[in-house]
């Protein structure tokens, strides 16, 4: 959101989608401290303290404070993002493991974030443009060419890692091969095709086929990401 920019979006898509960022941190943080999580897999100050700049951040748009937002929408990203690479397995401390595992490993959570992160967020704002009809094209387009460029980052992270499974890991069984084509073949190839047809729509103009088509996109990456995650539970290599 915070590449949006906000003399062409009307700030209710900014608030309102700070309401939700609200909700999930302060979900995550009541998680954490319940103790259900270690904490070393799960801490509690990045998920607590986004739960409050998020509320924060959506006080600013609701007094129309552009600048104000952004920069809360901006150290948002970057404490939810020290959260995750906290909560990384490469992170928690094995030093056998080989240096590539675990650049990998943070690499994994950057792409898996920024595809998830960048597929929401376009999905919305097309949603919002039922609300506000007269927004221009132009941000849309940019999230629609962002999603294609965190597509093409996971496919290389995503790539690596199964280079490095097939080189160095364990074969993989029938059942996790056809897991790992559904990976492949929903979670990126089909989030691929839908960010070119979302892209071609846009330029018709058809916002509400395109925000169709980013619904759809929602739900292949994380069908994606899930099936990666299962694949990757108790291996070297992320898949």
């Amino acid at each position: 959101m915070a590449v949006t920019s906000p003399r062409q979006v009307t700030s209710g898509y900014y608030r309102n989608n700070l309401y939700v960022l609200l909700g999930m941190n302060l979900l995550v943080a009541l998680v954490a401290f319940s103790g259900a999580v270690e904490s070393a897999l799960l801490p509690k100050w990045p998920a607590a303290a986004a739960a409050a700049l998020s509320y924060v951040g959506a006080a600013c748009w609701l007094y129309e404070k552009s600048r104000a937002g952004i920069a809360s929408l901006v150290l948002l990203a970057l404490l939810d993002l020290a959260g995750a690479l906290y909560a990384t397995p490469s992170m928690i401390g094995d030093a056998a493991k080989p240096a590539l595992w675990r650049l990998l490993g943070d690499a994994d959570t950057i792409a898996a974030g920024t595809l998830l992160g960048v597929t929401m967020a376009a999905m919305l704002l097309g949603h919002w443009y039922l609300n506000a009809p007269g927004m221009q094209m132009q941000p849309l387009l940019r999230l629609t060419l962002l999603l294609g460029a965190a597509v093409a980052l996971r496919i290389v992270v995503s790539g690596v890692g199964l280079w490095g499974q097939w080189s160095h890991g364990a074969p993989l069984e029938t059942a996790q091969q056809i897991m790992l084509a559904m990976r492949w073949l929903a979670g990126m190839g089909g989030t691929a095709v839908l960010v070119v047809m979302t892209y071609s729509t846009l330029k018709i103009p058809n916002t509400q086929a395109a925000t169709g088509m980013l619904y759809v996109a929602v739900i292949t990456t994380f069908l994606g990401e899930l099936v990666g995650q299962l694949l990757t539970s108790g291996r070297l290599y992320p898949l």
